[in-house]
């Protein structure tokens, strides 16, 4: 259960504070329509074969202004509004409620999203021209590969924009036909500068993820629900990782979850602390790569 919203926040911003930031960036929260995230939330809590069986509560099941002002108190200075599809002919319609969340929310880094079929490079080029900043593509969810050569454009598109894609190709919670590390390194090997930002730090394939970014130069990875004493139990990161990790503190983005996770927000903040890998490594990481990235 998260604490009382006032204490939490103020817990937060204190975490901030002691690492001298103007506040947090966060990578990987989600706002969608309303009816589809209460489908999102119906899934998880009819334990959803995508869940992987496993007791999911929705700590933040709040209206959308309360959990955009929830992140507001917490000194989020910038957030992303990560939605995706699970069928053709959804992602254009999604892309045009993502930009006028985008015109009302302040902080939000205006999201798109994408799927593999006729078109979709159209709607991709018109999301960048009309100003998307970052893109989510859900491979376990959508049930595609992303090597698939519908694709194939639009990673090269992306790519040459430089605009970032928060994907999540790893096999956490539950493995699909297109998860793990294969497919989106065959994507890599056709496009080297595509600024991918690969979700949950690719759970559970942890370390094969970071021999992607060890690889190519713009891979990113995201700590969504990595560390935490849910995901530890479930996932563990391997320690004997921890100096890669170090070793890849300019490409490390903070990421959450937020509103669908199990947990308080400031759990997040504290499980990468207690990874005990330094403070300039946990400013870079909360705040000053994912600044860079998009140039706050």
């Amino acid at each position: 259960m998260a604490d009382a919203p006032g204490h939490e926040a103020a817990e937060v911003r204190r975490f901030s504070r002691r690492l001298g930031l103007p506040g947090l960036v966060d990578v990987h929260t989600h706002f969608m329509p309303e009816r589809v995230l209460r489908k999102v939330w119906d899934y998880f809590d009819a334990l959803g074969p995508l869940t992987g069986g496993i007791e999911w509560p929705i700590t933040y099941r709040r209206e959308e202004a309360e959990r955009a002002a929830l992140l507001e108190e917490f000194g989020v200075r910038a957030f992303t509004a990560l939605l995706y599809p699970h069928k053709p002919a959804m992602a254009r319609w999604l892309n045009g409620w993502a930009a006028q969340f985008a015109r009302r929310a302040p902080g939000c880094l205006h999201t798109a999203t994408l799927f593999p079929e006729p078109g979709v490079e159209a709607y991709v080029r018109e999301a960048v021209e009309a100003g998307a900043r970052v893109f989510k593509a859900h491979v376990q969810v959508g049930a595609y590969d992303p090597a698939d050569e519908l694709l194939d454009g639009v990673w090269g598109l992306l790519a040459e924009a430089g605009v970032p894609v928060v994907i999540h190709c790893g096999s956490g919670p539950a493995p699909g036909k297109h998860t793990g590390p294969e497919p989106i390194a065959r994507v890599l090997a056709r496009h080297p500068r595509l600024r991918l930002v690969v979700a949950h730090m690719g759970m559970p394939e942890y370390e094969d993820f970071l021999d992607l970014a060890e690889r190519y130069g713009e891979v990113r990875l995201d700590t969504t629900m990595a560390f935490t004493d849910f995901s530890e139990r479930l996932a563990p990161f391997p320690r004997r990782a921890l100096p890669r990790l170090a070793g890849l503190g300019d490409r490390i983005l903070l990421g959450s979850d937020f509103p669908n996770i199990p947990y308080p927000y400031v759990h997040q903040l504290r499980a990468l602390e207690r990874l005990g890998l330094g403070e300039p490594w946990l400013r870079a990481v909360c705040h000053d790569n994912a600044a860079r990235l998009f140039g706050l």
